[in-house]
Parts: C-alpha cells; sequence; structure tokens
C-alpha cells in the first residue's frame, strides 16, 4: 500500500496525494536523483490473476505508459518513465499545477458554446498528433482533461486501458465490446464537450439512455451531433473536427461539413422539378413521385469549359476578304469618272452625228 514518505524505485518520493483517477491515487512526488516534481500514479492491474496472466497483464501496462512516451505536444502531459515496482507499475509524469475539467464543472457551471469550442481545438489537435503516431487515447473525458493553472490544457491517461472509460463518454462500438479506434476518440471528445455546455451527458450517465436533445450548444450543436454519431464510419475525422471547430470561433459555424460524412443527394439549381403539361392532368402521388426520383440523382458534375474553336477555311476554297474603306472609294471613284465618260460619248453622238 503507498504511504506518504515512501521511496519508489529507490528514486522517487511519495510526498501527498494530489487527485484520484480512473485507476486510483494520483501522487505528487520528488525524484530524488534529478531533483524535480514529478506526478505518479500506480497503473491499474486486475488482481488475483494467474501467474501468467498477472505478468501479461504488467507487460502490457509497461507497454501502454511506453507508447505514452511517445507523444510529444504540448497539450499532452508528458510522460517520464514506467517504472516496475514489484508486483507494482508506476507512472511517472510531469506535474502542473491543475484540477480536472470534471471538477471545474462540478464548481463553476456549464461553458459557453464559444469556450467548448475554443477547448475542442486544443484537445482535438493533442489527439490528432497522438492518432498520426498510431496512439488512441481510448479514455478521453472530463477527468482525463486537466486544466492548468496558467490558463493552459493537457490530456492525460493517453492511451491507458486500466480502468476503462466512464459509460457515458464510452463510444458505442467500445460499449459492444470492440476495440476503440480513433473515430472512438472523436465520439468521447464530442461527449466531453457536449457535457461541457450542457452540464450532463448526450445519452445519461449510464450511456446507454435515450438521446438528450441539447439545450445550450448554440452555434456547437451540428458539430456535437456529428460527433456523436453511432456509426463510427459516418463521423468526422480528428482534424476535420478541429478544422470544423475553429470555423464556428470565426463565426463560420456553416463551415462544419466533414469530407468523411457521406454525400447527401442534392438537386441542382439548373435542373428544375417537372412540372406536367398544360392542359394535362397529373395525379399527386405521381407528380410526387417524379419529383422524389429527380431528387435522387446525383449532383451535376460541372464540366471544365472548353476553348472556342475559330473556323480555318479548308485549303481548297479561296479566303474572300471584305474590301477596305479606302479601296471601295476608289472604286465608286473609278466607276463614276467612267460612268460619266460613257455618257459624253452618248451625247455627242446624238448631235453631231
Amino acid at each position: 500500500m503507498s504511504i506518504e514518505g515512501a521511496i519508489v524505485g529507490a528514486r522517487y518520493r511519495l510526498d501527498q496525494p494530489i487527485g484520484r483517477g480512473r485507476a486510483g491515487i494520483v501522487w505528487l512526488a520528488f525524484d530524488t536523483r534529478l531533483f524535480r516534481t514529478v506526478a505518479m500514479k500506480k497503473m491499474y492491474l486486475p488482481v488475483g490473476l494467474p501467474a501468467a496472466q498477472a505478468e501479461q497483464a504488467r507487460a502490457g501496462a509497461i507497454q501502454e505508459a511506453k507508447d505514452a512516451a511517445k507523444v510529444d505536444h504540448a497539450c499532452a502531459i508528458t510522460v517520464y518513465d514506467v517504472l516496475p515496482d514489484g508486483q507494482d507499475v508506476w507512472l511517472v509524469m510531469e506535474y502542473i499545477p491543475s484540477r480536472s475539467m470534471s471538477t471545474f464543472l462540478a464548481d463553476h457551471g456549464r461553458l459557453t458554446a464559444e469556450q467548448a469550442a475554443s477547448l475542442g481545438i486544443q484537445l482535438g489537435t493533442a489527439l490528432g498528433a497522438m492518432h498520426a503516431s498510431g496512439i488512441v487515447h481510448r479514455t478521453i473525458e472530463p477527468g482525463t482533461v486537466l486544466l492548468a493553472d496558467d490558463g493552459s490544457v493537457r490530456i492525460t491517461d493517453i492511451g491507458i486501458t486500466g480502468g476503462g472509460p466512464s459509460p457515458a463518454y464510452r463510444a458505442p462500438e467500445v460499449a459492444r465490446g470492440g476495440q476503440a479506434m480513433t473515430a472512438s476518440d472523436v465520439y468521447s471528445l464530442g461527449a466531453t464537450l457536449y457535457s461541457a455546455v450542457e452540464g450532463v451527458p448526450p445519452f445519461g450517465e449510464d450511456g446507454d439512455s435515450s438521446e438528450r436533445p441539447p439545450q445550450n450548444a448554440g452555434v456547437l450543436t451540428g458539430a456535437l451531433q456529428k460527433m456523436l454519431r453511432a456509426d463510427p464510419v459516418t463521423r468526422p475525422t480528428m482534424n476535420d473536427t478541429v478544422r470544423s471547430l475553429g470555423a464556428i470561433t470565426e463565426g463560420r459555424q456553416t463551415a462544419f461539413i466533414p469530407p468523411t460524412a457521406p454525400a447527401m443527394p442534392t438537386v441542382p439549381a439548373s435542373l428544375p422539378v417537372p412540372m406536367p403539361p398544360q392542359g394535362q392532368q397529373v395525379h399527386p402521388q405521381q407528380y410526387q413521385a417524379q419529383t422524389q426520383q429527380l431528387q435522387q440523382r446525383p449532383p451535376m458534375q460541372q464540366q471544365p469549359r472548353q476553348p472556342t474553336a475559330r473556323y480555318t477555311p479548308p485549303p481548297s476554297q479561296p479566303v474572300t476578304k471584305s474590301p477596305s474603306p479606302e479601296t471601295r472609294k476608289r472604286l465608286i471613284t473609278a466607276a463614276a469618272v467612267l460612268a460619266a465618260i460613257l455618257i459624253g460619248i452618248l451625247i455627242a453622238e446624238l448631235f453631231f452625228v
């Protein structure tokens, strides 16, 4: 049993408890080798397992800690060390004066939609960095989000499965026994942001109640509904979510159209709904069926504009050019002179012959 003043691994002194997570107590500790303050937590290991399974569980916990140590992001708690100590495994992390988001909400109430969107951008950026490294957080919820005293945000328990996530923030596919994936983190982040603005989880504390329509989410409503889709395939990616939450903070709420969402067929503006011919009676149901059939057509793809080709006469055909104004003037003058000469000759013949 861990007690104040105990030395773990002949190096870390446990000073005082500073919090309690899903897997147990978080300790403020002192590194007697590097002379720095750290945070330590005993990783969750099932009790009463046969020796072989217990050793396998310890190896799995150590590997999770090693994976978490690979994450390097300003919004993620840095893992310094993983320390086997007897039958226990300790996680050594950076210490940030902070309190959990769950504690903050209990003390101060809900966040505004704009505050939650800003918070979601920071959390989503860190989660996106984890996903790029092949790591799934698995347990994102208000209890694993730390609001630091300096105004920054940190995510803890990165990739740690011990204890399991709270049912209220667990993605449906995980609740059914499936493996957590990046889309599961999107759902859990959506449920966390929902609780931040609504004060309660979207599907109750058990995660299995009927959906509660958001009442205070405001401009965040559309984003939350897409993140909380039951089918993980239709949820936005984490990077899509960050971009869309950024659009919300900039006042462009309608920009939340994640490319991972299935496209909805629409009728182009240039394609009118067919109207019955004049004088012909069409049954209303028949007209409605025709309209629905047209609306189900995929959107028309705009073809690139082709340059207009100029006409070039074939070589065998002579090209006739129009005379210029100066040439036409000369031709008219010559014709007038010739006509005058002919008239003079005609008059001379009449009078002198």
